[in-house]
């Protein structure tokens, strides 16, 4: 079985089940359907729309379920309304036959932009070392078999500099850092959002340039901003430069229907020459 999202979708829902039964969180049942079924039914009638030769699930579903994770809203409407937008993002922008944002990452910043009534709620895992050691081997399993763990290290480590830099200039224990890495919502972030193969570059050296833009967009967001969800903002801030790290460094286009292996080359392309779109 060689596409990587069939492992997504079973370690999301299987981080649900356990986040559900073994750490109590408060999911909505009503919010949890609207998200899904409204994934699914946008991710349906824009494949028609757009003349898809077939209406593919998975992609929908690993965005359904990440906001099932993440995202807290007011209301089972405001719930639909927010995968509805997410699911459309990936159709309606896009830069030479690529969606530009990563779609749950699109659907959150939009919605906590657009009403107050919706949030993410990051704290919600908690911090134990055992569960963080947890999603850390489920993501790599993830990003390795989407030949994107190159994306996930780069960002740890820019991350990792970030706030043990900063904890060092302020003089602050490594206790403190190591506590803010301690989270898994951010090892949801990095291995299964930043590593999404469709919106991240093209070229390994390209992906290592993005992820440690994003680390620095988000140091700058939490700690001379001090806002919360840092990551998230810098992701959806960081996603319009792709397209010009591409023309920059670039490199073959990835697909899910023909996911390469970890060990193969990536022979150059032109930039003049993209794909059509996919369903993804």
């Amino acid at each position: 079985m060689r596409d990587p999202r069939v492992y997504q979708i079973s370690i999301l829902s299987g981080l649900l089940a356990y986040g559900v039964v073994g750490l109590g969180f408060e999911v909505d049942g009503v919010d949890a359907a609207a998200i899904l079924g409204t994934a699914l039914a946008a991710q349906l009638v824009a494949t028609r729309l757009v003349g898809l030769p077939r209406f593919d699930p998975k992609s929908a579903l690993i965005s359904s379920l990440s906001l099932i994770l993440l995202l807290r809203a007011a209301s089972p409407w405001l719930a639909a309304a927010v995968a509805a937008g997410t699911i459309a993002s990936k159709f309606a922008i896009r830069r030479r036959g690529k969606h530009v944002f990563n779609p749950t990452n699109f659907g959150l910043a939009v919605a906590m932009l657009a009403s107050d009534r919706v949030w993410v709620s990051p704290g919600q895992w908690g911090s134990a070392a055992f569960f963080a050691f947890l999603l850390a081997g489920l993501g790599g399993l993830v990003v390795h078999r989407a030949t994107r763990s190159d994306v996930t290290w780069a960002f740890l480590g820019a991350w990792g500099l970030v706030l043990f830099g900063r904890a060092a200039w302020l003089g602050d224990p490594w206790t403190i850092p190591l506590h803010q890495l301690q989270s898994g919502a951010f090892l949801i972030f990095a291995f299964l959002m930043i590593s999404d193969p469709k919106t991240t570059p093209d070229a390994r050296s390209g992906r290592v340039v993005f992820a440690a833009l994003v680390a620095l967009v988000a140091g700058g967001i939490q700690f001379g901003l001090h806002r919360p969800n840092a990551l998230i903002w810098a992701l959806f801030l960081c996603a319009p430069a792709v397209p010009w790290i591409d023309r920059l460094l670039p490199a073959h286009r990835f697909s899910w229907g023909n996911a390469p292996s970890p060990r193969r080359a990536q022979a150059p392309i032109h930039p003049s020459n993209p794909q059509l779109p996919s369903a993804a």
